[in-house]
Order: structure tokens, then C-alpha cells, then sequence
């Protein structure tokens, strides 16, 4: 049965590929109509004019990233304000207090960037006015701006001796009405079926079938602990009878969370809670809608540039490092963790550490390969659980530039950038000026796409280093060892790759992490999407022409696989000591029968 819905999840991601990418079309560069017209274009219409824009007028570049970056530091303000005050507004049964600065500074660069990094509880730290106003509405807003960039990414190609590449503005509020809203709405309502919660009611206090005995420290009535004469604290017993059970609007933050990529959980086991993920389709249909719209751009893209042998051949290069990860992280938690196997665990078993049995080493395997390759997050279990070379696979995934589908805009925009590079390394090995599909790529186009790239390598390489040699980094740890170091080194990568997921066993809830862990989304985010403008518009500028005898064919089998060995000679290797010191180190002392 595992198998029989892996084959369904590629069927169905095959088949709505095509029809989301011609609705992608719709949206974004074609006569403006759609299906939805009738009921969506007076708010498209009305939202122009509140906000003064005329939708027809096009941006450079440089308008296009300026209207951009204004909008998202807006909205990150608003999101920092409602965190900080969340004490003022209504629809806080709970009595949340506001959120302390540095976490609400992580907090709003998170859902900012679309990361959803979240060193807090959901169900403890936001009030339903900040999980509804201030991050699913960031989650719209971040998947927007992703799909944006995108698109002019895309007319960059596509057009011929321009100057312009869009309208920042006119995107940002077509791909919300008639792409994100609609789908989230019809998602929510499903999810809703499955047993998804979706309500303003106070948390329920419930009693526990079986309560449980714990050994406190005992207080008195100011709330200190009471010690004894050498100093020790005073412990008493307590009874646990009942348990106070979320409640709130989760599954509308649920929908938009999984299709735009965004992954921050309403609670804090994320979707392997039983009210964010309840049933086995609820669990199959949030994997798939995290790829839903990045592959459907792939053919976006054949449709913009009218050749979609192209778009295929990138959708086939992200489909083919989809399937081997997810095959080497099936495997490895399949085979499990020999020195637990030699305490009579029964080998077959695999590795359930960290899992939900409710969804098993399958659908967690799978889980983990699409959440990582996509820069969603969501979890449905706990990576820090995996073993080795299954926990190496979701790190590798995010370091690659999450290009496998990735994030929505985001994961087209990236394997761009390792197309432009893998064209340029084909243009040298036949001694010809590269060239993309009729564009010569220059020595401009390189670098911008180069320095893309470096911006994130600099993000990880560079923080995760200070942190692995400061005491404020180590001190985070759970685990020693070269378990520890994959938890600092997966926490940077999941920030610089705007992914959000965690091995869940490092505490970042520090000044020092939430400060450098926000400031690296900013740059994986932001100082990432400005060269890739930059290429946007220097490809617009410049001509098309006929492709000639000499011309390298970016479609088919060749440009597929040295598409693949670009993204694995520049992503992997870059990475490489770390990985060697972290995860792979720790496969052979696993083997070795070492533990830390």
C-alpha cells in the first residue's frame, strides 16, 4: 500500500502539472482572464485603486525589486507590532502576554522571508488574532511575493529587447486572488472533513483516562522553590488528571501553510498533531499540495518561453533528485540503527524513533523529502529521530537551494539561476558563447547568478561556524558529538533556505540564535532575490535569436542530467566538510557502535 500511493502521489503530480501551470499562465502573463473574472475581478479592481496603482504599468528591474523589498519590510513591521501587542487585541481566550523582542524579531523575519523557522509553541506563545492576522496572513503574502519573483524571473527569458519585466503590485494581488485565496479556501473545507479544527472556542480542559504521578519542586506561595538546609530543592508529588487540548482556527493557517510553502505549525508538533494532520488522506494530500504549485510552474515556464520540452526537461531534473532522495531516506530508516536492532528490536521494524505510527517510516521518509525539497517545513515527524543518512538527506535537500520543486517561486527561480550555469558550463565544453534559449549569457549573467548563489552559501558556512565555536551556539545543543554539529548546521541551512523545518533537537529560543538565525532569512531570502532581478532584467534586455546548428538543446536527456551534475558539483561539494563531520561521520560511528 506504501508503495501503491507513492506511485499515485507521482500519477497526480504529473497530471495537475499542466493545469496548474496554464492557470499560472492565466494569472500571471496572459489576456488577464480567467474562470474567476466574474466573482474576483471587482476586488482585483477595488484593491487597485485603495492602494494607487495602475496594473498595466510595467517596472524595470530595479522598480520591480524596490516595490518588493518596500512591501515585505511593511508587512514584517506589522507582523512584529501585532506580536508585541498581542496582549491589546481581541480573540485571546488565553491571555497570551505580547511576545518578547528578540523571538518577535525572529518571529516576523520568518514568516517575512516564507521560512516559518519557529523557536516557540504555537499553542502557548500566539492568541488566535496573531496566528490568523498577523501569520496566515504572511503566508499569503511570502508565497505571493515567491511566485512574483518568478514570474519576471521567467519574462526575463521570454522577452525580447525589453527594459521591463512586470508589475510588482499587479502580481503580488493576481496570484493572491485568483491563485492562493481560492485553493486555500476549497483546502481549508477539506481539511475541515478530515477533522481539522477550524473555531474560536476557548482550550478545553479534558480529564485523562489514565492521570499520571510526577515528582515537582515544591513552591511556595510567591512561587520560589523551597529548600532544604544544604541547599537542595524540596520535591514533591503530583497528580495529573486532566489536560488542557488546543483550539483556535487551524485549519484555515493549515492550508495556506502547505500550498504556499510556508510550513510554520499552528501547534508545535506541526502536522503530526492529531488536529493539523488527523487522517491518512489529510496526510497524503498536504504532501501533495506542497509540490502542487512549484511543479506546475516548471510548465508555466515551457509555456512562457514556447517550448515545453524545456519545461519538462527541468521538471524531470527536479523529479529525478525528488526520487533518489526520497529512496536513500526510505531506505536508511528502513534499515534502522544496528546497536538499537542488537537490544532485540525486531530489524524489520525499521527505525519508529521520532515517527508517527499513525503514518510509519514510509510516509514519514516521504514526508521529510517533500517538505525539504519544497522550502515548506511542515513536519510530520521529528528529524532530529532520523538516523543518520536519513537525517543527511532533508539537509542536503535545503542546501541544494531547495530547487527540487522548492518553495513556490522560489524552487523555479532557483533551478533558473543552476540553469544559467549549467548552460555557460556547456557553452565551454563546445567552445561556443553560451547561449539559453536564443540569449546569449554573458559574463554579467554569471556572476549575478553565481553571487545567487553564494549569498546563501555564505549564510550557512558562515553563521553556522560562529555558532559551532561560540558558547552561545553550543549551549543550544541536545546531543554531543557530530549529532550536535548536524543540529547547528541543519538549523542555518533551514534559515538561509527560507525552509523552516528543524532537527528539533537544538533550543533556539536564545537572543543570540533568534537574532542570527532572522538575519540569515533575510539574506537567503532577499539578498538572494536581488541578483536573480538583476538577471531578469539583463536577459530582457536582450535579443532573441534563431538558434543555430552549434546551438545546445535545453531540453531532452543530455541537458537533464548535466543539469543534475551542475546542481550536485556546485550545491553538494560546497557543503561537503560538513556533511563529513556531521551526519556521515556519525553512519560510521552508528556502525561502529559508538554513541555521544
Amino acid at each position: 500500500m506504501d508503495w501503491l500511493q507513492f506511485f499515485l502521489y507521482l500519477v497526480l503530480l504529473v497530471a495537475s502539472t499542466p493545469i496548474m501551470g496554464r492557470h499560472l499562465f492565466q494569472v500571471l502573463d496572459a489576456d488577464g482572464k480567467t474562470f474567476l473574472d466574474p466573482i474576483v475581478k471587482p476586488f482585483e479592481n477595488l484593491t487597485y485603486r485603495i492602494i494607487g496603482v495602475n496594473p498595466r504599468h510595467e517596472q524595470t528591474w530595479q522598480r520591480y525589486s524596490i516595490a518588493m523589498l518596500v512591501f515585505s519590510a511593511v508587512t514584517m513591521l506589522f507582523t512584529y507590532a501585532i506580536l508585541r501587542l498581542q496582549f491589546y487585541f481581541p480573540l485571546n481566550p488565553e491571555k497570551l502576554s505580547g511576545v518578547i523582542d528578540h523571538l518577535a524579531f525572529n518571529t516576523a523575519a520568518s514568516f517575512t522571508t516564507n521560512t516559518n523557522w519557529q523557536s516557540y509553541a504555537g499553542e502557548t506563545t500566539m492568541s488566535y488574532f496573531s496566528q490568523m492576522v498577523a501569520l496566515t496572513s504572511h503566508n499569503f503574502w511570502s508565497a505571493a511575493v515567491g511566485i512574483a519573483v518568478a514570474a519576471a524571473l521567467v519574462r526575463g527569458i521570454a522577452r525580447n529587447n525589453s527594459s521591463t519585466v512586470g508589475n510588482f503590485w499587479t502580481d503580488l494581488v493576481r496570484t493572491t486572488y485568483y491563485l492562493l485565496l481560492p485553493i486555500s479556501f476549497i483546502f481549508a473545507i477539506f481539511l475541515i472533513s478530515q477533522g481539522v479544527i477550524q473555531n474560536f472556542h476557548p482550550y478545553q480542559e479534558v480529564p485523562l483516562t489514565e492521570p499520571v504521578k510526577i515528582t515537582v519542586e515544591k513552591k511556595d506561595d510567591a512561587g520560589n522553590t523551597i529548600k532544604d538546609a544544604r541547599g537542595n530543592a524540596l520535591t514533591e508529588e503530583q497528580t495529573i488528571a486532566t489536560q488542557r487540548i488546543v483550539q483556535g482556527p487551524m485549519a484555515s493557517q493549515v492550508a495556506i501553510k502547505m500550498l504556499g510553502t510556508n510550513g510554520g505549525g499552528y501547534t508545535n508538533a506541526n502536522a503530526s498533531h492529531g488536529y493539523e494532520n488527523p487522517t491518512p488522506l489529510s496526510n497524503f494530500i498536504q504532501m501533495f499540495s506542497i509540490f502542487l504549485i512549484p511543479s506546475g510552474l516548471t510548465f508555466y515556464l515551457g509555456l512562457m518561453v514556447k517550448s515545453r520540452r524545456h519545461g519538462w526537461a527541468v521538471w524531470s531534473a527536479m523529479a529525478s533528485l525528488f526520487i533518489a532522495g526520497f529512496l536513500i531516506c526510505w531506505w536508511a530508516e528502513q534499515a534502522g540503527n544496528p546497536q538499537v536492532t542488537a537490544l532485540g528490536v525486531n530489524a524489520a521494524d525499521g527505525n519508529m524513533e521520532g515517527k508517527e505510527v499513525r503514518f510509519g517510516i514510509m510516509n514519514s521518509a516521504l514526508f521529510a523529502t517533500i517538505t525539504t525539497d519544497a522550502s515548506c517545513g511542515a513536519v510530520n515527524c521529528m528529524h532530529d529521530s532520523f538516523t543518520p543518512i536519513g537525517g543527511l538527506v532533508p539537509l542536503m535537500n535545503i542546501q541544494l537551494g531547495e530547487i527540487v520543486f522548492g518553495g513556490v517561486g522560489a524552487g523555479l527561480y532557483g533551478m533558473l539561476v543552476f540553469v544559467v550555469l549549467a548552460v555557460f558550463i556547456a557553452g565551454l565544453m563546445i567552445g561556443r558563447t553560451p547561449e539559453y534559449l536564443g540569449k546569449k549569457i554573458e559574463p554579467y549573467d554569471v556572476k549575478v547568478a553565481s553571487l545567487a548563489i553564494l549569498v546563501v552559501n555564505f549564510a550557512i558556512l558562515g553563521f553556522a561556524g560562529w555558532a559551532a565555536v561560540s558558547d552561545w551556539g553550543l549551549a543550544g545543543r541536545n546531543n554531543m558529538g557530530p549529532h550536535g554539529l548536524s543540529e547547528i548546521f541543519y538549523a542555518y541551512s533551514s534559515a538561509a533556505g527560507n525552509n523552516g523545518s528543524a532537527f528539533a533537537g537544538l533550543t533556539t529560543s536564545t537572543y543570540w540564535y533568534d537574532t542570527t538565525m532572522a538575519i540569515t532569512m533575510l539574506l537567503g531570502r532577499f539578498i538572494m532575490i536581488l541578483p536573480i532581478m538583476a538577471l531578469a532584467g539583463s536577459l530582457a534586455k536582450k535579443k532573441i535569436i534563431p538558434a543555430g546548428p552549434g546551438s545546445f538543446p535545453v531540453w531532452g536527456t543530455t541537458f537533464t542530467l548535466l543539469l543534475i551534475s551542475t546542481i550536485l558539483l556546485v550545491g553538494a561539494l560546497t557543503y561537503l566538510p560538513g556533511l563529513a563531520l556531521g551526519p556521515i561521520l556519525e553512519h560510521f560511528l552508528m556502525h561502529a557502535n559508538r554513541t555521544f
